[in-house]
């Protein structure tokens, strides 16, 4: 277990004095000096555990550290620790004594109901944050491998091409969301971006598919480590995706479409 230092920062509250002669403001501010250091204990992933229910957290394949300096320790324990335990335990209070308990995640994500806000955003939060937990690893390739290679080059033109596309694709994202790779009815990758918790399984997707990498553009998921800085976060994720996993996904989504499962 690793211990992290965090400056501890605190700022005393305004005084403003006025003077009825003058009518002059004074503005005093008092900035103290940190008078210690705050000690964070980073955890271990294997100890977060969701409550009784349908759906369990993915255990992380990694150590919270395993993926820095590209994605941080402290990062990647909040995100994976609170948000996406959030999202899990809230998944099955939500489904809990429903047509819901027992369907699987994608199915569920095909024909919930958009108005029902809970299972909408607990169902695409827990899947979402689930294909992102595997999207990533400390081995991750910085090219695409095997079967995927082919099929990126195929429909982008080159790996060069894919990259600048997704690249621009998560910068326009515009507030919370995510940015996806996909595979249409057709068999064709894609790429597109959802806002919230929505995801291309859920009946208002505008690019429709099978979803087999996903970039978390939330900016829990990258303002510790990078503040405003989204763009060097979407850059750094290049150099983590697991491509094995990715082209994994790939197949298994190739065969679903063949045998018209989606």
């Amino acid at each position: 277990m690793k211990k992290y230092l965090l400056l501890s920062v605190f700022f005393a509250a305004s005084l403003c004095l006025f003077s009825c002669k003058d009518d002059n403001l004074i503005e005093v501010v008092e900035v103290p000096l940190p008078t210690k250091d705050e000690k964070v204990l980073i955890g271990s992933p294997l100890d977060v555990k969701a409550d009784p229910g349908s759906f369990d957290v993915l255990k992380l394949p990694y150590a919270y550290d395993a993926l820095a300096p590209m994605i941080r320790s402290l990062t990647l324990e909040i995100h994976y620790s609170k948000h996406y335990l959030g999202y899990t335990n809230n998944l099955n209070k939500a489904v809990a004594g429903t047509a819901y308990e027992n369907m699987p995640i994608e199915e569920m994500l095909y024909k919930l109901d958009l108005n029902d806000a809970a299972l909408r955003n607990n169902a695409g939060g827990y899947y979402n944050h689930t294909l992102y937990w595997k999207s990533m690893s400390p081995k991750g390739k910085l090219e695409p491998v095997d079967t995927i290679a082919g099929s990126i080059k195929k429909d982008f033109g080159s790996y060069a091409n894919f990259t600048t596309q997704f690249k621009n694709k998560s910068m326009k994202q515009y507030g919370s969301g995510w940015a996806w790779l996909v595979v249409d009815k057709a068999g064709k990758l894609q790429i597109t971006t959802t806002d919230n918790q929505d995801n291309p399984l859920m009946k208002n997707a505008l690019v429709p598919g099978l979803p087999i990498m996903v970039l978390d553009l939330w900016e829990h998921s990258y303002y510790l480590d990078y503040q405003y800085k989204k763009k060097n976060y979407v850059d750094a994720f290049f150099k983590i995706i697991d491509w094995d996993k990715v082209n994994e996904n790939y197949k298994a989504a190739l065969n679903k479409v063949k045998n018209k499962q989606f």
